[in-house]
């Protein structure tokens, strides 16, 4: 049961964390373009790529504190489901250019950060 509770506390940070960042990017790039999901997207992916190569070898850490990281923190971090409403509200906005660009950056770029954090993690911490 510990272990719930610590992936619902690391859950409820990852969200404000989410939040905040999606906040403040979205208010300085002062565009409609959803730039602040793209940017916890990105994020996330390569947070997750980092502390995944991390934790699967070089550094000891209790599951549940792994658990915590990757299934609570950043499960509310990162935001799939408001990147699927909003590419889906641009296409019903008939921007289909800005839904493309949205799918081709928080995929393309996310999968390649995910890479960018596994291997940067694998150089830092020997591999």
């Amino acid at each position: 049961m510990t272990k719930v509770f610590i992936i619902a506390g690391a859950g409820a940070a990852g969200a404000v964390c989410r939040y905040g960042l999606a906040t403040v990017s979205q208010r300085l790039a002062d565009t409609t373009f959803p730039v602040g999901t793209l940017t916890v997207n990105l994020m996330g992916c390569f947070l997750i790529g980092f502390l995944g190569w991390i934790f699967a070898g070089p550094v000891l850490v209790r599951e549940e504190y792994r658990f915590a990281l990757l299934i609570g923190f950043l499960g509310a971090f990162t935001t799939f489901s408001s990147y699927g409403l909003e590419t889906f509200s641009l296409l019903n906005d008939g921007q289909k250019g800005a839904a493309l660009a949205n799918i081709l950056l928080s995929n393309a770029a996310g999968l390649a950060l995910v890479w960018v954090g596994y291997r940067l993690a694998e150089h830092w911490y020997g591999g």
